[in-house]
């Protein structure tokens, strides 16, 4: 690789020919404050905030797209950069909603940052500024583009996902994001992955806040109000709270849950263990009776949005299983209800959970378990709002000691703590269907060719005979490509793992937001998985069909094997083709 030699701000630095200078600075550890700027994703140089002083230039460049040159010499911090700088942030403000006290994300917005480390005067400029109403049409976020910087991550961030229902509207002083023909964004094939308010720098895209619904029902002294927490929570609510990317803080969460006043806490963990041994049981029954193969995973209510919008045509191929959160509500208002004595329209489920789409699926036709009309899960909350709950509260979560799940349904045993990881869902449904088909209790159970963090993974394993072909995808755009794969005969799989997120759960539209600097210069995605495969790691039961609450509920509740119509009638659902434009 050819390398060529710079300084910035006078430090010597080797960089690859054709780096830009905002790579050069990085190299050199200075960092240049961006807006727009997504590594590899979004490189356009629009917010003018990163400018620079560089040898051979007429005037101020942009850093994150001007390459640099043999020798080049650049300034970073001159009184002339500054002034800019802060004259572009003083004009994004001049037509911005300065509401800052309201939104949810002060203290964690990129823009008020700069601003005040540049002491922007806010009312520099006057003029013209559109009033735009918010757009509150899906059930998972709000619009409001009153805050927004038109910087277009969230644009490149929908482009990933292979989307692309948003997009900059208009020109000059109207140009504004939006959709096609004005339509509303609950109007459009939009997937609800949520990747857009994961990269929003300010508050112009947020998740749906629920958290009132949840304070409202824990004061209803009527409701036995229960809440489930997702398998990647444990490895992400800390960051929320300043701790270290990938910290496991799964005691301090249960402990958190019990404060605010839920009755009890439960992990999705054990309802994920349902799933793997009903879609084991699904899959073994394609294998051997001739079904629809590949047979693709439904955990994903962001990639099954995907599926029915964009591949109606594939929807056969689907498990049939409810996702872990429906499972999980399913049987809190069935079995647990029961076992309690408790009326299910008594029973009020929370789930804390990665990702935006869960708040569609909450209200997914043919997720009522219990039926004449109860929702298996009340309220969905994201990661983020449950720390803004946990704020609210007083509770100090650093400072809370380590408490376990209730043991009804929330045990630390099974497989599906690495549900939260992209492969784990394979990686789980093959610990079972190995035992399944063998016969036997199998010691090793690592398949570690579907783990990390790539966007399409492949694997072959001979399995009591049987030539099991697999795939994993995570990211509908890498969706799309498997599926075309599929759809043309090109490949030949006999199960797929497809998660809605880039890396799975763990890189949810709900999680913790992290400054774009963090998300450019550390993998996400590999640091919060980690904490997911050491649990596993430690755990002295690592299948789900020996989750010992999954043995009692078949044995006990549904009384019959898995997939037995029982189950099948609690824990599955169907699926139906989209339109893709409302008409």
């Amino acid at each position: 690789m050819d390398m060529i030699n710079v300084k910035v701000n006078g430090i010597a630095v080797s960089v690859p020919k054709g780096a830009t200078i905002l790579e050069a600075a990085r190299a050199a550890g200075v960092e240049i404050p961006t807006l727009c700027y997504m590594k590899e994703k979004n490189e356009i140089g629009a917010c003018r905030i990163c400018v620079v002083e560089a040898t051979g230039a007429r005037g101020l460049v942009t850093a994150c797209v001007y390459p640099c040159t043999d020798g080049m010499e650049i300034k970073t911090n001159t009184p002339k950069v500054r002034a800019a700088r802060k004259t572009t942030l003083e004009l994004i403000l001049s037509t911005h909603n300065k509401n800052c006290l309201s939104c949810s994300r002060s203290t964690n917005c990129e823009l008020q940052k700069l601003c005040y480390e540049y002491g922007v005067d806010s009312t520099a400029f006057g003029g013209f500024k559109p009033i735009y109403k918010l757009d509150t049409s899906t059930p998972h976020l709000v619009r409001d583009n009153n805050k927004c910087i038109l910087c277009r991550r969230c644009v490149a961030a929908c482009e990933e996902q292979f989307v692309s229902v948003i997009g900059a509207n208009n020109r000059g002083i109207d140009t504004c994001i939006g959709q096609a023909y004005n339509l509303a964004l609950g109007d459009t094939p939009c997937i609800s992955c949520g990747q857009c308010t994961a990269v929003c720098p300010t508050g112009a895209l947020v998740e749906k806040d629920d958290t009132d619904k949840v304070w409202a029902a824990l004061a209803d002294t009527s409701k036995h109000v229960i809440v489930q927490t997702a398998p990647s929570i444990r490895a992400t609510l800390g960051e929320c709270f300043d701790m270290p990317i990938g910290t496991n803080v799964e005691g301090k969460m249960v402990a958190a849950l019990r404060r605010l006043g839920f009755e009890k806490v439960f992990d999705t963990n054990t309802a994920a263990d349902f799933t793997i041994v009903e879609e084991a049981t699904e899959l073994l029954d394609r294998v051997k009776n001739g079904g629809a193969l590949p047979l693709i995973t439904s955990c994903s209510p962001g990639w099954v949005k995907f599926c029915e919008y964009y591949y109606p045509e594939m929807l056969p191929h689907l498990s049939s299983c409810k996702s872990p959160q429906q499972m999980g509500g399913a049987l809190i208002k069935t079995y647990y209800a029961e076992k309690m004595g408790w009326d299910a329209k008594d029973v009020f489920v929370v789930s804390i959970m990665p990702c935006t789409a869960k708040k569609f699926e909450v209200g997914r036709d043919d997720m009522s378990a219990a039926g004449d009309g109860i929702a298996d899960v009340d309220v969905a909350l994201t990661t983020r709002e449950l720390a803004r709950m946990i704020q609210r509260a007083g509770i100090k979560f650093t400072a809370l000691p380590d408490e376990d799940f209730d043991p009804a349904l929330g045990v630390d045993t099974g497989a599906a703590v690495i549900f939260g990881a992209t492969g784990g869902v394979m990686e789980a449904a093959l610990r079972t269907a190995n035992d399944v088909l063998t016969g036997k209790d199998n010691k090793e159970i690592d398949f570690k060719e579907v783990r990390g963090t790539a966007g399409i993974k492949e694997a072959e394993y001979n399995i009591a005979g049987i030539n099991v072909r697999v795939a994993v995808a995570s990211g509908t755009a890498n969706a799309k490509i498997l599926m075309d794969k599929i759809k043309s005969g090109e490949a030949n799989y006999t199960f797929v793992e497809i998660m809605g997120c880039p890396g799975g759960c763990v890189n949810g539209g709900g999680q913790p937001i992290q400054p774009q600097y963090v998300r450019d210069t550390v993998d996400l995605k590999a640091e919060r998985a980690k904490a997911l495969y050491a649990q596993d790691e430690a755990m002295a039961v690592r299948k789900s069909h020996q989750n010992p609450i999954v043995k009692e509920v078949y044995e006990n509740y549904f009384k019959g094997e898995y997939g037995c119509h029982a189950a099948h009638h609690a824990l599955h659902t169907s699926y139906v083709a989209r339109e893709k434009y409302a008409k």
